[in-house]
């Protein structure tokens, strides 16, 4: 069995700003390594035990204390993690949102309204950047953008088509008159 190990000695007030960080907090991953320490300065349990009751096991306990013994309550969080660069630029969102407030038609393309994954072909072949259609639908609607489906609306050239509209619906509705529902009721 491992040796125990214990949380440093820690200043009221630091322990007040656990305890605060705990009931504040929204990150459940915070809010754990909160609690293991807390565990530790309050009732004095050790890894094997803490690992128990956050349900994670013993090392993962052991490494957090030694972590808030070093770093104090800022090693409880996320450490930034390496990865690959973001696809997507500035200059790529910039540009989606210039060319999604224009016509296909006036950049040359063969149809005439935008969907998600035309934004999605096209920007790939002008910028070298493909991306999925579900990532030009976030870019959009952080810049406030929903691509929605056209709505078709019948007009006419006439300039008494309105008219001529409002009298057809009319003549509809007296034409078709909704009976009446009566019910008829009978005692016996």
């Amino acid at each position: 069995m491992r040796p125990p190990i214990e949380v440093r000695v820690v200043a009221s007030e630091e322990q007040k700003a656990l305890e605060r960080l705990y009931h504040e907090t929204k990150d459940v991953r915070l809010r754990q390594r909160v609690q293991i320490i807390l565990l530790a300065i309050e009732h004095k349990l050790i890894a094997p035990q803490i690992a128990l009751i956050v349900r994670t096991n013993d090392q993962t306990v052991r490494n957090w204390i030694k972590r808030f013994n070093r770093e104090g309550i800022a090693g409880l969080s996320d450490q930034p993690r390496s990865g690959a660069p973001a696809k997507v630029t500035a200059t790529y969102r910039q540009r989606l949102g210039e060319i999604v407030r224009c016509r296909p038609r006036s950049f040359e393309q063969p149809y005439s309204l935008w969907t998600l994954q035309r934004l999605a072909d096209f920007l790939a072949e002008e910028t070298g950047i493909r991306v999925s259609k579900v990532t030009v639908a976030q870019i959009l609607a952080e810049q406030g953008i929903v691509l929605s489906r056209p709505q078709h609306k019948v007009s006419s050239p006439d300039p008494e088509y309105e008219l001529k509209k409002r009298r057809s619906k009319l003549s509809e509705t007296t034409s078709n008159p909704t009976p009446s529902s009566t019910t008829l009721t009978s005692s016996t």
